[in-house]
C-alpha cells in the first residue's frame, strides 16, 4: 500500500514538474533564457504548437549564376511566405564569398517592386525599424562579416509571398589551372564566449546577436529548397567541367558555352555549391576587359601562367627565411618555428639559394650574402637555428628593410618568409613596406603560437597578393612547410612590370606586380579616361631570359557585360581599406570614413553600409511576430558544434527523465522525512 502511494505521488510531482518546464518551452527558439544569453550562441530550434506564428518563413533559395571569362554575376531570390495567422518579422542569416561585391537588392511584394537604397548602416537600421513600427514591410540587408549577411524582412501578412532579390558579382582566379565558383551553402555554428566579466575575467566573447542562430537538429529535415542555374561563357574553349558537391544536369551546346542546373530539393543547402572548369590552352595568356561608364571607366588585365609548366620554365629561386626570436617567442613558438624551418630548410633544391635573418631588437643575418642549398649550408642553418634562444623587443619593420637592402647576385624570385607571432603596433607601416616592394621581392607569412596576430599574419598575406599561413604545434609545422612548398615552388616569370602606353590609367592596383607563379595568375585593375587606345605590356625574367607581352586596347572588348568591373574595383579597394580600419576601435577614423564613401559612392554592402528597401503602403496595425530562421547543420557537422553553452530546449525525453528524477527525489525525502518522525516517536516512547 505504502508502495503505491509512493508511486502516485512520484506521479503528481512529475506531472507538476513536466506543466512547469514545458509552460517554458513554446518560443525557446525565438526567446532564449537570459542566463544563456550572456554568450549569445548557437542554439537548436524547437518548433511551437502554435499554429498563428509561421516559424519557418524562408520557403525557397534560387540562384542564377552567369560567368563570362573569369566574371561572374550572381543573382539569388529568397522567397518568404508567411503560413501563419499573424504578421512576422523574418530575420536569416547566410553566407556568402569573401570575393562577393554586392551591389543591389530588390523587394517584391505581388506586383509591387521596391528598389532598395545604400546607406549608413545605422541609418539604414533607423529607417528600417521605423517602417517595421509603421506597419510597412521593409527588407534589410547587412553585413555581418566579409562573408556573413544578415536578411531581415519586416511585417510579411498572412498568405504573404515576399521574394527578396540580391545582386553580387566577383571575379573567378585559377589555381593550378583549374577555375572554382563556389556558392556558399549554410553558416555554420559559432562559438562564442561570454560576452560579460565573470568572476574578474575579461569577455572571451562579442556582443553579436547574428551569432545566436537557430539550427536544425540532425535528424530534422530542413523545410525550404535550393536550386541552382549557371551559365558559362568564355572566349577559350572550355576543356573540362563538373561540380564536386552536388549531382547537376550539364549542357554543353559547344566548346565556349555550357549550362549547369541544379534541380530544387530540401537537401542541397547544407554544403557549399562547387562548380570547376579548366580551359584549352597551354601558354602564358594575357587579356583585358574593358568597361566605359556614365562617369568612370574601368579595365581588369589577367595574365594567366602556363596550364603545364616544365622544370625548365621554372626561374632559379631565393629564400630569405625572416624569423622572429624576441621574447614572446620564447618556448612554444619558438621550439615550433625551429621545426617548421628545418623543414622549409630541408625541401630546398640544390639550384636554390637561401639565408636565414632572425630578428628581435636588432637582426643579424647568416650569412652576408644568400648561399646555395647544398647539404652542408642547410646543415649550417640548422645548426644556428637550433641553437637560438628568445629575447628582447619585436623590430620587425627594420628586419623587412635590412632584407630588402640584402644584395642580389642574379635575377632569381626573391621569397621572403616572415615567421613570427605578430605581437607587433606597426602592422599599417608594415603593409605598406610589402605594397610598396612588391615587385622586390614575394612576401609570405607564417604565424606561429597558440594566439597568433592573425590581423597582421593575413594583412602581410594580402599585400604581399600571397597566402598566410598559421602554425599552432608542432604537427601542422611540417604540413604548413609542405603546403607553403607546393604554394610557391614554380615562378615563371619574374620582375614584372607593367607598362601601360596610350591608355590614360589611374587608380591602378596593385601598383606594382609579384612574380607569376604557375599555380597564381596575377590580375590588375584599375580606372581610365578618354579614348580607349594605346597597349598594356608586362615584361619580366623567363628561365629563357626576357620576356615581353603586350596587348592592343582596340583587340579588347568594351562592352556593358564588363560593368562588373565598377563593382570590382570598389570591392579590392575596399578589402585594401578595411585591412587598416582594422587598427582603430574609433568611429571617425580615416579609414572607415573612406570605406562607408565607397560603399555609398558606388552602391555596395559594406561592414558600414546596408541596403533598405521600404515599401509605402501600411500594410498592418498589429505589431510582428519576430522569427529567426533555422539554419541546417552543415553536411558532416555533429551536432556538437552547437556548444554545450546553448539556449537551446532540450526535447520532451528529457523533461520527463527531469521530472522523473525531481519526483523520484521528492518523494525520497518525504520517506526519509517520515522514517525519522517514526523514530522519534519511538525513542519517546521508550
Amino acid at each position: 500500500m505504502n508502495i503505491l502511494k509512493g508511486c502516485a505521488f512520484i506521479l503528481a510531482s512529475t506531472a507538476s514538474a513536466s506543466l512547469m518546464l514545458l509552460s517554458n518551452t513554446s518560443y525557446a527558439d525565438t526567446n532564449p533564457s537570459t542566463d544563456t544569453e550572456k554568450t549569445l550562441s548557437p542554439y537548436f530550434f524547437v518548433k511551437s504548437n502554435d499554429p498563428s506564428i509561421d516559424q519557418l518563413p524562408l520557403k525557397s533559395t534560387d540562384v542564377k549564376v552567369n560567368i563570362t571569362g573569369v566574371i561572374a554575376d550572381v543573382v539569388v531570390t529568397q522567397h518568404y511566405r508567411n503560413e501563419g495567422t499573424r504578421p512576422l518579422e523574418a530575420k536569416y542569416v547566410f553566407p556568402a564569398s569573401t570575393h562577393a561585391a554586392v551591389y543591389g537588392l530588390q523587394m517584391h511584394i505581388g506586383d509591387r517592386v521596391v528598389e532598395a537604397k545604400i546607406r549608413e548602416k545605422k541609418q539604414a537600421k533607423a529607417e528600417y525599424e521605423q517602417a517595421k513600427s509603421e506597419g510597412k514591410s521593409a527588407s534589410l540587408l547587412e553585413q555581418e562579416r566579409p562573408n556573413v549577411f544578415q536578411m531581415n524582412v519586416a511585417n510579411i501578412l498572412p498568405g504573404d509571398d515576399i521574394a527578396v532579390v540580391l545582386h553580387y558579382t566577383e571575379t573567378i582566379i585559377p589555381t593550378s589551372g583549374k577555375y572554382e565558383f563556389v556558392y556558399p551553402g549554410v553558416v555554420g555554428p559559432r562559438y562564442n564566449g561570454a560576452t560579460e566579466s565573470n568572476n574578474g575575467e575579461a569577455p572571451s566573447g562579442v556582443k553579436e546577436p547574428w551569432v545566436q542562430t537557430p539550427y536544425l537538429k540532425a535528424n530534422v529535415a530542413n523545410n525550404n529548397t535550393f536550386a541552382m542555374d549557371v551559365n558559362i561563357h568564355t572566349p577559350i574553349p572550355l576543356q573540362t567541367i563538373s561540380s564536386s558537391s552536388h549531382q547537376v544536369t550539364i549542357a554543353q551546346p559547344d566548346k565556349q558555352h555550357a549550362s549547369l542546373k541544379l534541380a530544387a530539393n530540401t537537401t542541397n543547402g547544407n554544403r557549399d555549391f562547387i562548380l570547376g572548369y579548366s580551359l584549352a590552352g597551354d601558354k602564358i595568356q594575357t587579356g583585358t576587359l574593358l568597361y566605359q561608364g556614365a562617369d568612370e571607366n574601368f579595365f581588369m588585365t589577367m595574365i594567366e601562367p602556363p596550364k603545364r609548366v616544365t622544370s625548365t620554365q621554372i626561374v632559379p629561386r631565393e629564400y630569405i627565411f625572416i624569423v622572429d626570436v624576441s621574447g614572446s617567442m620564447g618556448g612554444f613558438p619558438l621550439d615550433t618555428a625551429k621545426t617548421l624551418l628545418r623543414n622549409m630548410v630541408g625541401n630546398l633544391r640544390p639550384t636554390d639559394t637561401f639565408n636565414v635573418m632572425l630578428f628581435s631588437g636588432g637582426n643579424t643575418v647568416l650569412a652576408p650574402r644568400s648561399l646555395p642549398a647544398n647539404a652542408d649550408n642547410i646543415e649550417r642553418a640548422i645548426a644556428a637555428i637550433n641553437q637560438q634562444n628568445a629575447g628582447g623587443s619585436t623590430e620587425l619593420l627594420p628586419a623587412l628593410r635590412a632584407a630588402l637592402s640584402m644584395d642580389k647576385t642574379d635575377t632569381r624570385s626573391r621569397n621572403f618568409v616572415v615567421i613570427t607571432d605578430g605581437y607587433v603596433t606597426v602592422e599599417k607601416e608594415a603593409f605598406d613596406l610589402i605594397r610598396n616592394n612588391l615587385n622586390k621581392a614575394n612576401v609570405f607569412s607564417f604565424g606561429i603560437g597558440s594566439d597568433v596576430n592573425r590581423f597582421l599574419m593575413e594583412g602581410i598575406a594580402h599585400a604581399g597578393e600571397g597566402e598566410a599561413f598559421i602554425v599552432t604545434n608542432d604537427a601542422e609545422a611540417k604540413l604548413a612547410a609542405t603546403k607553403f612548398k607546393q604554394y610557391v615552388e614554380s615562378p615563371v616569370w619574374t620582375h614584372l612590370t607593367l607598362n601601360i602606353k596610350g591608355l590614360d590609367t589611374y587608380d591602378v592596383q596593385p601598383q606594382k606586380l609579384r612574380d607569376l607563379y604557375a599555380d597564381r595568375p596575377i590580375v590588375v585593375i584599375g580606372k581610365w579616361r578618354g579614348k580607349a587606345q594605346g597597349s598594356i605590356s608586362v615584361s619580366g625574367l623567363t628561365s629563357s631570359g626576357q620576356a615581353h607581352y603586350s596587348l592592343d586596347i582596340k583587340e579588347s572588348l568594351i562592352s556593358k557585360d564588363n560593368a562588373a568591373l565598377r563593382y570590382l574595383w570598389a570591392r579590392e579597394k575596399i578589402a585594401e581599406l578595411d585591412d587598416y580600419s582594422k587598427l582603430f576601435a574609433g568611429e571617425n577614423d580615416q579609414e572607415i570614413k573612406q570605406i562607408t564613401d565607397l560603399g555609398l559612392q558606388y552602391n555596395l554592402l559594406t561592414q558600414y553600409t546596408s541596403f533598405i528597401a521600404v515599401d509605402h503602403i501600411v500594410r498592418t496595425k498589429d505589431a510582428a511576430d519576430t522569427v529567426n530562421q533555422p539554419l541546417p547543420l552543415p553536411q558532416g557537422v555533429s551536432e556538437l558544434a552547437v556548444g554545450a553553452e546553448v539556449p537551446s530546449t532540450p526535447e520532451p525525453e528529457f523533461y520527463l527523465m527531469f521530472a522523473l528524477a525531481g519526483g523520484m527525489g521528492a518523494y525520497l525525502r518525504r520517506r526519509k522525512q517520515q522514517v525519522r518522525k517514526h523514530n522519534d516517536n519511538q525513542t519517546s516512547a521508550k
